[in-house]
This record gives structure tokens, sequence and C-alpha cells, in this order.
């Protein structure tokens, strides 16, 4: 059994919290002691965070002179900050999921010469992740194709790790809707711009044909200001539905869908895979560098997914996605099929061992 520290730097959103998450566990597991450097964003994920201590560093970003330069003298003050905590811990390894808040510990760590490594989640290598690539020790991947990435870089792809609720639905069969029977219908958002998804995925699910209408059984996150609206479109059409603003039993929900409607995230694209579920997905648009189109051909590439740009998303065009989807029960099953081909259900292990390559 090890007892040696390994810092996990992630930003504040769920993209990188969670995957971070899933390598934290399994470090864990193999006697690991874990400590999380995040900022104040990551706090909201940080809770049940399995680390027996939290770096709140400073940080910042910005886009004009005057934000650069706050953002710069923040960050120096987070790797100050960084390079005291390191030096108590005795940190053995640090690795960085992406983001901006994940900048202080790993040039704290380049700096003081302690192994490095990061993790990109999606198909194009994030800002702070390029700039940082070229001095740490490793890369890591989740999808083969990384874009925007040197043309030096060697990334080594282990996928994209899953909390372990999510890793357990590969093992079990997905089991296609019955002739006449209930379909299940997962709508997720994403912490960003979901409103279109909260707003137009009810109307185009109530502007399907009855007979499939009456089959519907609809659970959908929804912002908190959609919610009613949604409710009573789902009422006057007949669907039974339930619609909330976040659904924290999210692997048990996933483990009876049919069909998945929602964003390209690489967190979400990595639990489609390994859940094997079928989806209609529609890229955030103001994605950096359209990462979340990119993200999603792992799974379109393989027929696994249907994809619709957000500028031409109609109530018309997602009931076309939808319906012939719904509609036949054997392409869901050969979608589900495609997805679980393309999954890599033990990327927290993988990743894991880097990391102990890298001590």
């Amino acid at each position: 059994m090890s007892s040696k520290v390994c810092v996990v730097a992630a930003g504040g959103t769920g993209g990188h919290m969670f995957p971070a998450e899933a390598l934290a566990r399994e470090l864990a597991q193999r006697g690991w002691r874990v400590v999380l450097a995040t900022d104040q964003r990551g706090e909201q994920y940080a809770a049940q965070f399995p680390a027996e201590e939290k770096l709140y560093l400073d940080t910042a970003t910005g886009s004009g002179p005057v934000d650069l330069l706050k953002a710069g003298v923040a960050i120096a003050r987070g790797v100050v900050q960084a390079r005291k905590a390191f030096k108590r811990l005795d940190a053995a390894v640090v690795v960085g999921f992406g983001g901006y808040p994940s900048a202080p510990a790993l040039v704290a760590a380049i700096t003081a010469g302690k192994p490095t490594l990061i993790h990109e989640q999606n198909a194009v290598l994030g800002r702070t992740n390029r700039l940082l690539a070229p001095y740490v020790g490793r890369v890591a991947s989740s999808f083969p194709t990384l874009k925007r990435a040197p043309a030096s870089l060697k990334a080594e792809v282990v996928g994209s790790p899953v909390r372990a609720e999510i890793r357990a639905l590969f093992d079990r069969a997905y089991e296609a809707p019955e002739a006449d029977g209930p379909i299940q219908v997962l709508v997720t958002g994403g912490s960003q711009g979901a409103r279109i998804l909260s707003e137009t995925t009810p109307r185009a699910l109530a502007a399907l044909p009855e007979p499939l209408r009456a089959r519907l059984r609809v659970q959908q996150q929804s912002r908190p200001e959609t919610l009613e609206a949604a409710r009573q479109i789902y009422l006057e059409a007949g669907i039974q539905a339930e619609v909330a603003p976040f659904f924290r039993d999210m692997a048990a929900r996933l483990s009876q869908a049919h069909l998945v409607v929602g964003r390209a995230g690489a967190s979400t694209c990595a639990e489609l895979a390994v859940a094997a579920l079928p989806s209609v997905l529609i890229p955030l648009k103001i994605a950096t560098d359209d990462h979340q189109t990119l993200n999603a051909r792992a799974l379109t590439d393989v027929g696994a997914a249907a994809v619709i740009p957000e500028d031409e998303v109609t109530v018309e065009s997602l009931t076309a996605a939808i319906q012939p989807l719904l509609a036949d029960p054997a392409r869901l099953a050969a979608m589900s099929a495609a997805a679980k081909s393309v999954a890599i259900p033990d990327a927290a292990k993988r990743l894991a061992d880097l990391v102990e390559a890298a001590v």
C-alpha cells in the first residue's frame, strides 16, 4: 500500500470535476492520499470529493489587457500558495484536468520539478492544457483525436473517467422498447446554454404522433424558469413527464433510458458510451473551438448518435430527428451497440496507471 500524495487540480465545472473525482476514487482504492486543488467555484462540486484536504488556490482569467494582468497576479499568488502546500504535503505528483483553476497547481509543480500529468477531457486541447502541455511529464486524452495539440505532442488515449455508478452500467444489457410498451426518454441539460433544450424539447416531443406520445415516459432536466411551461406542454400533450432542475440519481435514470437528448460535453459523451445509450445531441454553440461537435463525433462516426447543430434546432427539426428513432426499436438497439463499441469503461484505471508510472 502506498501513502504517497497525489494532488488533483481541477476547475470548478462538472466537466472537469467528475473525471477528477473518478481518478481520486481509483487512487484512494490503491492506497494513495489525494488532495484536491481547485478554486472557489469548485467548492460546489467538492462536498463529496474523496480528498483528505482541499486547497482553494487564487486564480482568475480574463480577456482584456487589464483583466489579463489581474489574472496573472492572482495566478502568481495561487502558485505561491500551491508551492507552500506541496512542500508541507510532500506531494509526489500533480494531475491537472484543465480549466484555468488548474493552472496554479500545475505551474507550481512544474517549477518545483515534481512529476506532472494533464488529462484533456475534450476532443480539442483546452487553452490551459495547451499552454502547459509542453512542460508536463505526460498528457492523457479522452478521445483518439485531439485537435489544437502541438504536432510533437504524444497524448496517450485513456478515455474519460466516469463515476463508479456510471461505470456499472457498462455491464448491463440495453433493452429496446417493446412493441406498444413504454418508451423512456431522458433529457439532460448541461451547466451552460440549456435553454434551447428546456424550451424546445417538450414542444418537439408534443409534436410526435399520438400513438408514440401515449407511450412516452419523459424525465427532463429544465432551467427553473421553464419548469412550469415544460410541465404544461407535456400535460396538454398527454405525455407522462417528470421535470426538475437537477437529477441526483443520474445513473439510475440512465439505466432506464431508451434515448437521451442532451448536450455533447466530454463527460456526457463518455457516459453515453459506457451506458450504451442512443442519443440525439445538440452541441453547445459557444463551446471553445466548437469542441462539443468534435466530442460528438466519437458517437456519430459509429452511428450511436444523431447531431443537430444549435443553429438548426427547431421544434420541427428536433421532432424529425427523434421520431424515426423512437419508432424503430431495432435501430435503437443498433445505436446502443455502436455506443458500447467506443466506450472505455476502465478509463479511471488507465489514468491511475499513468499517474503511478509518472512517479
